[in-house]
């Protein structure tokens, strides 16, 4: 055989492997509204800059009739490229082979890449498309799933992950993408579930579609799985591109730079009047967000779950910080059981890829009730103040009105190691409300008054204005200062630069015990079917 006949032999084995599953798959897949995996990666990375290996390999097995049934590259297409020049570890899975069904030689392909992401220092991202085990390859496969899951592990705290569901994703197959830093779901088209549908019907008897049991909306809104949900997959990896900008590529490695033109000196007159003058009218946190970052722009996560904290990645003075906030407009700021676990695993991310965490308080505690604390409100607050407490990047915090009680503690307060602590002269800093604190404090005065009503109105400005405010906690340097809102953007991009060389460290040990959920199945059925029943 001449040289360009075994060029030519390379060039067909190539073309062969692009295709697939072949044209007609290519084609169901397209009628389903979804691209192929290769069409995805064309989307996700820079033009040209994609590099696959091991496109030619093909399963081992013989089983079942899967002897006669050989693609090359089996079902994942594995490499990596770049995004706006940064390197990237990629796999994308082949539904059009095998329905993407992970067996032995797919499950070596993205242990490959991970491996090669550890040892280079890279991002790695994961696009799901799968029917879950190959069951023709029975424990080889579930063998397969063990080591990536594995290395998942591993990576986790070292190379940022993102998992971006574009079909199917069940069983098994969930579990990796739950090991990542981040999951990305495309509505309508995408779904994660442990078991699937008719699994559901055969074990509980319930009726319930794709969307409902698993879908975008369900895991963004409902359970938390998902971070970010898209209208479509092109928006999906846009804004995947979009976020990996904020992230550094390692845990080794600042959080990269972008020049700005807005002024690091500017300030905005509209922060003084955002705080409305009656302490149980709502705002919204998000306006105070826009004004005072980089260009107006805020990366939210986790967007429309627990949206009583609101968190993502924005930009001060060109640099990357993390945005941890308590919304007056949701559930007064509350914290509860989601947004605390919301908030605390946003908190260690941060801390684990040297990204400033900002905090913005503004929360009258915790929710009360019999539901927060039977699902265990104690622990899911301890996750957030270990996640806090944890943390050794630089932390700085804005009181903008209401920290109360152990929510102030919690929330990234100077005794839990936060590097610079603001207040606005709206801040009021106290164990609970002025209305709460004068019930209690003064409850035989308010009884033997002759007029109860103009007794607590005044015993409540008296606490206001003692209590009430930022100064007692400024008088003890519990708050490094009280600045105007205004001030807000030029003295957290000082303070920023001030702790740019910033140093701490937590003490030796193999790791830390998190507390986590010990919620019994039990107790959640028992819960489930009071509020089910009848009054």
């Amino acid at each position: 055989m001449s040289a360009q006949s075994k060029i030519q032999q390379l060039n067909d084995k190539k073309a062969q492997s692009r295709l697939g599953g072949g044209q007609a798959r290519i084609d169901a897949q397209h009628k389903k509204g979804r691209l192929t995996a290769r069409e995805r990666l064309d989307l996700l990375l820079d033009k040209g800059s994609f590099r696959e290996v091991d496109a030619f390999v093909v399963h081992r097995t013989h089983d079942f009739g899967l002897d006669e049934q050989k693609f090359t590259g089996d079902s994942v297409v594995t490499g990596w490229g770049t995004i706006e020049g940064r390197l990237v570890y990629v796999y994308s899975q082949d539904f059009t082979v095998f329905g993407g069904s992970l067996g032995e030689v797919h499950a070596e392909k993205i242990c490959k890449i991970m491996d090669l992401a550890m040892k280079n220092g890279a991002p790695i991202i994961g696009l799901n498309d799968s029917g879950g085990a190959r069951i023709q390859e029975g424990v080889v496969a579930l063998a397969g799933y063990a080591d990536i899951f594995l290395r998942n592990t591993m990576a986790s705290g070292v190379v940022p992950q993102i998992s971006a569901i574009m079909g199917p994703c069940a069983g098994g197959a969930v579990y990796s993408p739950a090991l990542t830093d981040f999951i990305f779901m495309t509505r309508n088209t995408s779904y994660m579930f442990v078991t699937g549908p008719d699994v559901v019907k055969a074990v509980t008897h319930e009726e319930v579609t794709q969307e409902e049991l698993g879908g975008a909306s369900v895991h963004s809104e409902k359970s938390g799985v998902c971070h970010v949900a898209a209208d479509s997959e092109a928006d999906t990896l846009y804004l995947i591109r979009k976020m990996l900008g904020y992230l550094p590529q390692n845990n080794m490695e600042d959080t990269p730079f972008v020049a700005t033109s807005d002024d690091s000196l500017r300030m905005d007159e509209t922060l003084n009047e955002i705080v409305p003058d009656d302490p149980n009218k709502p705002y919204d946190i998000k306006e105070v967000i826009h004004m005072i970052m980089d260009d107006g722009n805020f990366f939210e996560i986790h967007e429309n779950y627990a949206q009583n904290v609101v968190v993502g990645f924005a930009r001060l003075g060109g640099h990357s910080v993390g945005i941890i906030a308590n919304q007056p407009a949701v559930l007064a700021g509350v914290l509860d059981i989601d947004a605390s676990e919301k908030a605390a695993r946003f908190i260690r991310f941060c801390d684990s890829f040297n990204i400033p965490i900002i905090t913005f308080e503004d929360v009258p505690g915790f929710l009360p009730g019999t539901f927060q604390e039977h699902h265990g409100i104690i622990r899911s607050g301890a996750k957030l103040l270990y996640a806090y407490c944890e943390a050794t990047v630089p932390k700085l915090t804005v009181i903008t009105r209401k920290a109360y009680g152990g929510a102030y503690c919690v929330m990234s307060s100077k005794h839990i190691r936060s590097d610079v602590n603001f207040a606005w002269p709206t801040a009021e800093i106290a164990v609970m409300g002025p209305d709460g604190a004068v019930n209690i404090i003064f409850r035989k005065e308010l009884e033997a008054a002759k007029d109860p009503v103009a007794k607590k109105a005044e015993l409540v400005a008296d606490y206001k204005e003692k209590f009430a405010n930022p100064y007692v906690a400024a008088e003890r340097g519990y708050i490094d200062d009280v600045i105007e809102p205004k001030e807000t953007r030029p003295r957290l991009i000082n303070a920023l630069e001030m702790l740019s060389n910033k140093r701490d460290s937590n003490p030796a040990k193999k790791h830390g015990n998190i507390p986590l959920k010990l919620m019994s199945l039990r107790a959640t059925l028992l819960l489930f079917v009071a509020k089910q029943s009848p009054t």
